[in-house]
């Protein structure tokens, strides 16, 4: 007897157009951003439309919270942009992640509204991809120039870092050099179950490690 694999879980729903100009794209943008909670990237003539699930928005609001926390107890700066839209019209690209945030380059941008034709882009875009997508993301936020990308596939945290104009996976990120990848699995294990004392421990946690 051939046993059926358990299904992939699914974050998101994602439909996909293509061969579309600049012009399309951003029509079809203002049209549906009116009617719908859907996020849009571009790539170059590829739209994906995507609408996140309860797994996909768990996932994101805890790691934005896991970056809260280490930015706080590590007394860093921060400005958060969430999933502000980024639009690079001479590169063809445009991304709306789950969570974008100025670290390093915080006082460049802390008192003005972003505009990427001036402003670097953010120094750590976070994107949780749990279902497939169709856009090549590490070559988008690389050509935008992110310098650090985390992608969370729901089991697997990837830090990308932005060398010579490709990502180079690390095993930790130089923005939190502090804490290794098991610390975020721990944290999202214990938070899936109480986020409250999930925080709690984690700020506990890291006033021992300075």
């Amino acid at each position: 007897m051939l046993l059926e694999p358990p299904p992939k879980p699914i974050g998101e729903k994602r439909i996909a157009f293509r061969d579309l100009d600049w012009q399309s794209f951003k029509q079809i943008q203002q049209l549906l951003t009116e009617r719908t909670r859907a996020r849009f990237i571009y790539d170059d003539g590829v739209l994906e439309i995507t609408t996140s699930l309860e797994r996909h928005e768990r996932y994101a609001r805890l790691i934005e919270r896991f970056i809260l926390i280490l930015v706080v107890e590590l007394g860093m700066k921060l400005k958060t942009m969430g999933s502000t839209t980024l639009d690079r019209e001479d590169l063809l690209k445009s991304a709306e992640p789950d969570n974008g945030y100025y670290i390093q380059n915080y006082a460049l941008v802390a008192d003005h509204e972003i505009n990427l034709e001036r402003d670097p882009a953010p120094d750590l875009v976070v994107e949780v991809d749990i279902t497939h997508t169709d856009i090549n993301k590490n070559r988008l936020y690389a050509s935008m120039g992110v310098s650090e990308f985390w992608r969370f596939n729901g089991q697997e945290w990837k830090i990308l870092c932005l060398v010579d104009g490709v990502y180079v996976e690390r095993d930790r990120s130089p923005t939190f050099p502090l804490v290794a990848k098991t610390d975020l699995y721990q944290f999202l294990e214990a938070a899936l179950l109480d986020e409250v004392s999930a925080e709690v421990n984690f700020r506990q946690w890291m006033k021992q490690q300075q």
